[in-house]
């Protein structure tokens, strides 16, 4: 059974999110949580639709002990958020109240705001909160980046290191790069609402920040975005990258076999990456490894050698 589901930005959604939320917890054995989670999903998607950008997907994440429904629609305006809730009329109401709502009947909730768009997520509780509802935690990635940027020293272009991707497959990159969003946003979640129970999670999360930190500084990354646009199969790319990305990538790198290793392991609903995903990755990831010790370009294996390939 499928854990995603797009919606179109039309009132019939809100209940086609609805029934959809509600098997979806009872296929996961956690009829206890539906009340809470079509609540939920129903305030989630009224509020996408009216106020935030298409598309809108539904998603539900985390674990069976613990899961977590998302909507993520392109909108990068923060959610407006009003936490007093706390009499009898907004127990009792079912739409319009927003994330007030939304936080009364969650054991924790948030935002996450990325250059794609917004994630906003919960988990379901089997009934309102006791007393005030819990603060939210939002997040938005690119203010955190820049933060970083400003605490650093300005960075010595003559320092950049050249690295050049050869064949790179940007169809099937796009899919990296989606996977990776969603990965990223699942372990930071994990670390921040469980501290100390994910060490992994919580190493990811933070080498994430420098891996996007360095990207902001990396030069020639247009010309892969544009192609990705475009639909090209093949590009041949040249970056200019941080002195620090080469050992940056060698950890993403690490770390990556010990993430699928941990989603098989704790169950997880966000898959694990496909073969596909891995082999790209790692050629990617190493070659940036690779040109930092000197050694020539290796184009990616299943690019054709043919004129007009890229």
């Amino acid at each position: 059974m499928t854990r995603r589901l797009q919606l179109d930005p039309e009132p019939q959604s809100v209940r086609r999110a609805r029934r959809w939320v509600v098997e979806t917890f009872e296929d996961l054995g956690r009829p206890d949580l539906v009340d809470s989670a079509e609540l939920g999903v129903s305030e989630l998607v009224t509020n996408a639709i009216l106020h935030a950008a298409p598309p809108i997907t539904v998603r539900v994440r985390g674990s069976a002990q613990h899961p977590r429904v998302e909507v993520h629609d392109a909108s990068t305006r923060p959610p407006e958020v009003s936490l007093d809730l706390d009499d009898d009329d907004a127990l009792l109401s079912a739409v319009g109240r927003g994330l007030g709502l939304v936080a009364l009947y969650s054991a924790t909730w948030g935002a996450d705001l990325s250059g794609d768009g917004k994630v906003v997520w919960f988990e379901p509780t089997d009934g309102p909160e006791p007393g005030a509802a819990p603060q939210g935690d939002v997040f938005d990635l690119d203010r955190v980046v820049a933060a970083r940027l400003a605490e650093q020293s300005r960075l010595d272009p003559s320092t950049r290191v050249r690295v050049r991707l050869l064949g790179m497959p940007a169809r099937r990159f796009a899919d990296f790069r989606v996977w990776y969003s969603e990965i990223r946003r699942e372990l930071r979640i994990l670390a921040v609402n469980h501290p100390g129970e994910y060490p992994l999670a919580e190493e990811v999360s933070q080498l994430t920040l420098q891996v996007e930190a360095e990207r902001a500084q990396t030069t020639g990354i247009g010309r892969l975005d544009s192609a990705i646009v475009e639909g090209e199969e093949l590009v041949d790319l040249e970056y200019l990258v941080p002195p620090t990305a080469p050992d940056t990538m060698r950890r993403s790198d690490e770390l990556m076999d010990r993430i699928d290793e941990f989603t098989r392991e704790q169950g997880l609903l966000t898959l694990p990456a496909t073969e596909e995903i891995v082999r790209l990755r790692r050629w990617y990831l190493g070659e940036f490894v690779r040109q930092a010790t000197g050694a020539e370009p290796l184009p990616w294996p299943e690019a054709s050698a043919g004129p007009g390939a890229r």
